[in-house]
């Protein structure tokens, strides 16, 4: 359908010359029409799957609670699973937490513990080991 077909249809249907300008009735009837008359089907809208949290040795752990007390402060802005495999891949190259061996673990915690201790600094918090 090319746009002067499209614009003719939404101001029979809707009575509006954008889809812009359509009101939740009108959408509906602009939907019921492309799928009754055109054949038009919605598609099912995709699930976005959950990763599973990964952290399960007691150095996993802490790196997740480093991770969390960043994001608790707003250093952070996405604390889920995936944003935290990001940082360990570009700290380490490894794609899991779990696949760390400890000298990477350990330089992965101390880059946290640093990063932690400048948001501290900059806040003026105090100077206490997390």
């Amino acid at each position: 359908m090319d746009d002067d077909d499209y614009r003719a249809m939404l101001q029979n249907i809707a009575g509006v010359g954008s889809s812009a300008d359509l009101s939740i009735h009108g959408r509906s009837k602009v939907l019921h029409h492309l799928e009754s008359n055109l054949g038009w089907k919605p598609k099912p809208q995709a699930r976005k799957a959950r990763q599973k949290i990964t952290a399960t040795t007691p150095v996993d752990r802490k790196i997740r609670a480093l991770w969390l007390d960043l994001a608790n402060a707003g250093a952070v802005r996405d604390r889920s699973e995936k944003a935290l495999a990001s940082y360990v891949k570009r700290q380490t190259g490894i794609d899991r937490l779990d696949w760390l061996s400890s000298k990477q673990a350990e330089r992965v915690i101390e880059a946290l513990k640093q990063w932690v201790a400048r948001i501290e600094q900059q806040e003026g918090g105090t100077d206490e080991q997390i």
